[in-house]
């Protein structure tokens, strides 16, 4: 990376450090249920933390640590590259389409009181989650055969270089639009749209509910309302996950645009460049590390698992036995 890039070198491995253990707690304890959430809700956050720590390890430790660090691995044989790739692709993309599936989730919940009934059910989630899974991996299929061998030795292959005619080719081209709407242009104004409809129906309802229960003289009420308590607890999630996600991805899109429109395909003499992609890049990957501490401020429960797991460490994997 370069004298100018070493604080980068040492913060990625501070993010796989914290966020790998983070996310893999997570998961186990979602997975138990015993945090007073719906199972449906419990599936969409189990698949955003799996998702998470898909890019931490694919993204982060793969595509980055190891890269750097060690460029005489096995890594860079030209197929474990190529799947590599193909990896790293599909975890950013589930990381990403997770998160909106749970945003819409909690929109249908929310403001569709009609079809919360059969839309927020397990059964949905778990189609929801296949859907979406599915979709990627198809998407990202082509990822591999982007990449050819730079050389080969004794018959073996090793590294990857972008085929000839990658830049040309219609296919390609309709690959390059495919994924940069799927990553880049369509989740943060689709995130956008759907919190912002979701504020405005709870504010909304609020204010009824607030309006009714002063009318009948219960002021001294509302604040222990369960409902509006409940509505708080819902939207300060929400908004505080899927905020999170587009302050930091934002940047990377940002980029992404600029580069789109100025057809820059390399970065030999732009250093400032490269280091602005690495850092939004950064920043991206570190939402992978920012639910985890989420729920443990807004969810009491998965507060409690999450202490009882740190005194007794051995107990959440005594429990995932049972």
């Amino acid at each position: 990376m370069g004298p100018q890039a070493l604080p980068l070198e040492i913060l990625f491995p501070i993010l796989a450090v914290f966020g790998i253990p983070a996310n893999l707690m997570t998961v186990l304890i979602l997975s138990q249920g015993k945090c007073g959430l719906s199972k449906g809700i419990t599936l969409y956050m189990t698949a955003m933390a799996t998702g998470d720590l898909m890019v931490l390890v694919f993204n982060v430790i793969v595509g980055q640590i190891f890269k750097y660090h060690f460029p005489d691995s096995l890594l860079n044989y030209t197929p474990v590259c190529q799947l590599s790739a193909f990896l790293q692709g599909l975890s950013l993309q589930l990381s990403i389409w997770f998160t909106i599936a749970f945003t819409f989730d909690r929109f249908i919940a929310i403001c569709c009181n009609k079809l919360k009934a059969r839309y927020c059910t397990e059964r949905t989630a778990n189609v929801v989650i296949s859907i979406v899974s599915t979709l990627n991996i198809t998407v990202n299929i082509p990822l591999p055969f982007r990449y050819e061998p730079t050389h080969v030795l004794n018959n073996v292959q090793w590294g990857c270089r972008t085929v000839t005619g990658y830049l040309t080719s219609p296919a390609w081209a309709a690959h390059r639009w495919l994924t940069n709407i799927s990553n880049m242009f369509l989740p943060i104004p689709l995130l956008l749209l759907l919190n912002s409809l979701t504020a405005r129906h709870i504010l909304v309802a609020s204010r009824a509910r607030r309006a009714l229960k002063s009318s009948r003289g219960g002021a001294g009420e509302m604040d222990r309302d369960p409902e509006l308590k409940s509505r708080r607890t819902s939207i300060v999630l929400l908004f505080t996950i899927s905020g999170c996600f587009v302050l930091l991805s934002a940047p990377i899109t940002l980029i992404h645009i600029c580069v789109g429109v100025t057809h820059t395909v390399a970065f030999q003499g732009s250093n400032s460049l490269y280091l602005g992609i690495m850092v939004a890049f950064l920043l991206m990957c570190t939402s992978s590390c920012t639910n985890t501490c989420i729920y443990a401020l807004t969810q009491r429960r998965f507060r409690k698992e999450v202490k009882h797991v740190l005194k007794s460490p051995y107990s959440l994997l005594c429990n995932i036995h049972e």
